[in-house]
């Protein structure tokens, strides 16, 4: 679903077949296309794309999917999201019926698990590490306050951390005036958001995984794709509107054993988003506002809201997609997926669906 988790991917892949002679391309908006067809041109073995990038190359005749063998979807929860889906469907219609189809994730809603029995065939599941949303080895605390009061505080818990800190931010906006605050501190600061331009991106991931920059803010676009074993603690500037989100953003620290922290600022308007997140935590939560003497007073209103469960990643307006810019109501995504492809087909026959995590057809 990024380009940051698609590069990561190539890399790896790299390191695994580096004695096979097994050759891999990535393929992402933001990069020269002239670069991409370069590399496709010598020939690979493997492609990692981004589905709006793949697309853009499947038009054009670059790349060719009647002989792949393997299908894999990483992040799949995100991936079967709405906001995907189409691209998804069109990339899918041009593979053959007898390739070998996988999905990955961290997380897997209910309501996204049904919607891949819709693509697959008696599929096999293998759960590993299941017990890594408990947050296990991260102590995690959160802290009730008013929204204009969080910088500082940021500031009052940023200050004593030896190595690398995180902050998420809800909005690409609200990440600019952070990080901006955090530059004015005097903080090694760098941040990562839908509308930065692809070398910016890779420029300040670059110092924030070499250890120049003690800090990253970023809206979850990033939550997914960073493994930086320095970092120390994670601070959710805001709650997150979707309870998996949470756990892949402490999931950022306490990276191989390593311990961490993870605070989460709770404004008053966001008490009921942290009330559902709070039932998903499964070891001790401390309340920095008992421990630090902080006092609240919710109004009763905000403090009985209790919104509506939602599913399949952040919200899509910062979500990044791997190219294009404008329109299709979102930030980051490109004109409408559906535009000049005719007329979709639809996946009934659930004969023609493929493999989970096995052979079997789609």
């Amino acid at each position: 679903p990024t380009r940051e988790l698609a590069m990561q991917i190539t890399e790896e892949i790299k390191k695994f077949g580096k004695y096979t002679g097994i050759k891999v391309a990535t393929v992402y908006g933001g990069q020269g296309m002239g670069l991409q067809l370069d590399m496709l041109d010598r020939g690979v073995e493997i492609v990692v794309a981004t589905p709006g990038r793949l697309i853009d190359h499947l038009k054009r005749g670059s790349i060719e999917l009647r002989d792949i063998t393997y299908i894999v979807l990483d992040e799949a929860d995100t991936m079967l999201d709405m906001g995907f889906i189409d691209d998804i469907q069109f990339i899918l219609d041009l593979a053959p019926e007898d390739r070998t189809m996988s999905l990955f994730s961290a997380t897997m809603p209910t309501e996204i698990l049904r919607l891949s029995e819709e693509y697959l065939n008696n599929p096999k599941q293998f759960l590993l590490d299941a017990d890594d949303l408990s947050g296990e080895g991260i102590d995690q605390s959160y802290l009730v306050i008013k929204d204009r009061d969080k910088l500082k505080y940021l500031i009052d818990f940023i200050k004593p951390v030896k190595g690398q800190s995180i902050v998420f931010c809800s909005t690409k906006y609200r990440t600019r005036d952070v990080a901006k605050f955090l530059h004015q501190e005097k903080f090694d600061a760098v941040a990562i958001e839908g509308d930065m331009s692809q070398h910016r991106r890779e420029q300040s991931m670059g110092k924030f995984r070499s250890g120049k920059a003690d800090i990253l803010v970023a809206t979850d676009v990033a939550s997914r794709g960073i493994d930086v074993p320095r970092v120390e603690l994670v601070i959710n500037y805001d709650v997150p509107n979707q309870e998996m989100a949470y756990f892949h953003r402490i999931g950022r620290t306490a990276r191989a054993g390593a311990k961490g922290k993870a605070i989460t600022f709770v404004s008053y308007s966001s008490v009921g988003d942290w009330n559902i997140i709070k039932r998903q935590i499964k070891v001790p939560l401390r309340d920095l506002n008992e421990e630090m003497g902080i006092q609240i007073s919710i109004p009763d209103p905000l403090k009985r809201q209790t919104p509506s469960r939602r599913y399949g990643g952040q919200s899509r307006s910062n979500y990044s997609r791997g190219g294009r810019s404008g329109g299709y109501g979102r930030s980051d995504r490109g004109g409408n997926p559906r535009d000049n492809r005719g007329p979709r087909r639809r996946f009934n026959d659930r004969d023609n669906r493929n493999s989970y995590g096995g052979r079997s057809r789609w």
